[in-house]
């Protein structure tokens, strides 16, 4: 069914070029929510689906692109594997090729790296109709052109990923969540001061006036940075999971939630609401009933970028506006995989 899917998506985008007809890619739809309104004839990948290999010795998985990302996470913890970007599924229809498309890693990435260091090759239909293979399963790219990272969080607006490598890495020993009371300040000097040191860090959030942090690897050296950062023993498995997929009750509120990427060592933001401060400080989540003029100016001001993440309305653009020379290569990269701006136009820029 594979290539018989393939060469069926590929003739419908080639008679969609022709028309010029725009098409919005589809596959389970959890994160359509994400990014811009897209107009357009559905092309769904959700049918494309299946686990093409895997090596659980080589720590690499090869998948289909509407392939469940729960059944592929059931596989890999059939032989202690796991995603180490831990990424957010936001509803039972996530598929790995719409995890790649919009590039979310959950608590874990600044300790484990992002998702989109760990996508080794891919095959993709690009906006002319053409089938690239790129990449492959080890850790190279062919002419010096990283394209299977490029796939990674495009949201679809430069191809439609058809099949994806990815790499995959052994499940911890153990896990161990502490708790702390202190104010924002505190948690962020201490995640910042924490992050240096060689210690079993796996994820830090600070929320409701208390900081959590995750301790993942061997038993004994779980203890040892215990000894070393006090703190209170929690059970926090359902913390992370509510925090990554974004069911806490911080989560629940019907303002508008902006995403800021800022320098971890930042203070708390002039900006009114309620944050969440993930990443050692790297990534706050903030409601804030602000204007997008002020959120933006106040996080570009800090060096950083906002991206509203739900609940827009009135809203200019939903990721920080581009500057000149990097809006032109976002540009550029359009033109080259899809000239007549028919796949997802608008998704990540209105005119991109």
């Amino acid at each position: 069914m594979s290539s018989d899917l393939s060469r069926h998506l590929q003739q419908q985008l080639k008679q969609a070029c022709e028309n010029k007809t725009p098409l919005r890619i589809e596959a389970g739809n959890s994160k359509s929510f994400y990014g811009n309104p897209v107009k357009g004839d559905v092309i769904n990948i959700r049918p494309h689906q299946g686990i093409l290999s895997y090596e659980p010795s080589e720590l690499v998985i090869k998948a289909k692109a509407g392939t469940s990302l729960a059944d592929i996470e059931a596989e890999l913890a059939q032989h202690n594997q796991q995603f180490p970007f831990e990424p957010p599924h936001f509803g039972t229809g996530a598929t790995l090729g719409g995890t790649v498309a919009c590039g979310l890693s959950g608590p874990a990435r600044p300790f484990r790296g992002a998702l989109r260091d760990h996508v080794l090759g891919c095959t993709v239909l690009t906006g002319k109709g053409d089938i690239l293979h790129v990449g492959g399963e080890v850790m190279k790219n062919v002419a010096g052109y990283d394209v299977s990272r490029l796939m990674a969080g495009n949201l679809g607006t430069l191809g439609i990923l058809l099949d994806i490598s990815i790499r995959v890495a052994p499940l911890d020993e153990a896990e161990m969540t502490l708790q702390f009371d202190c104010s924002a300040a505190e948690a962020i000097q201490k995640c910042n001061a924490w992050s240096a040191q060689s210690l079993s860090l796996s994820a830090t959030s600070y929320t409701n006036e208390k900081l959590y942090v995750r301790l993942s690897g061997s038993q004994a050296a779980n203890l040892a940075a215990q000894a070393k950062l006090g703190g209170i023993e929690i059970d926090g498995k359902t913390f992370w999971r509510e925090l990554r997929e974004h069911q806490l009750p911080f989560f629940k509120s019907d303002t508008p939630l902006w995403r800021l990427s800022i320098a971890t060592n930042t203070a708390e933001l002039p900006i009114e609401g309620e944050d969440v401060i993930e990443w050692a400080g790297a990534q706050r989540w903030v409601t804030s009933t602000e204007s997008e003029h002020n959120i933006r100016n106040t996080v570009e001001l800090l060096g950083g970028h906002a991206t509203l993440f739900r609940h827009g309305e009135n809203i200019e653009e939903t990721f920080h506006p581009l500057g000149g020379k990097l809006k032109q290569l976002h540009l550029n990269l359009k033109q080259v995989f899809d000239p007549f701006g028919i796949l997802n136009f608008g998704r990540m820029y209105s005119d991109i």
